[in-house]
């Protein structure tokens, strides 16, 4: 299973990365693939829609996140993602802090796909 994918929502692309129910492993692998699928496009283009539902998250893939967070930042539009009270807070604000975006998380999909094709 492609676990990043293009998809079309109110006839907006959006990329999405779905990393649910990921292991600690797997949830590494797709983070590190996310850059080669996002510095493909034009800067501040990509809406990315993040599904970490029920991800196992670790010190170390939280660092692999950082680093892709900082190393896509140019390339993003808009970012969201899907969590389930499985990253700590102090984690998600090291994130937030390190790469120096805006990620707002919500409870579903729909919540996070609405707010990415809002107008900014």
């Amino acid at each position: 299973m492609d676990r990043i994918t293009r998809m079309q929502y109110r006839e907006r692309e959006v990329l999405l990365v779905d990393a649910s129910d990921c292991s600690a492993a797997e949830l590494t692998a797709v983070i590190n693939e996310v850059p080669q699928h996002v510095t493909r496009e034009p800067l501040a283009s990509v809406l990315i829609l993040g599904d970490f539902s029920r991800a196992v998250f670790t010190k170390d893939n939280v660092e692999h996140l950082k680093i892709a967070a900082v190393f896509d930042k140019p390339y993003v539009r808009k970012a969201a993602w899907v969590l389930t009270e499985n990253l700590d807070k102090t984690l998600y604000e090291s994130i937030r802090a390190f790469s120096g975006r805006d990620l707002p998380f919500f409870a579903t999909r729909e919540e996070a796909l609405e707010y990415l094709v809002r107008a900014d």
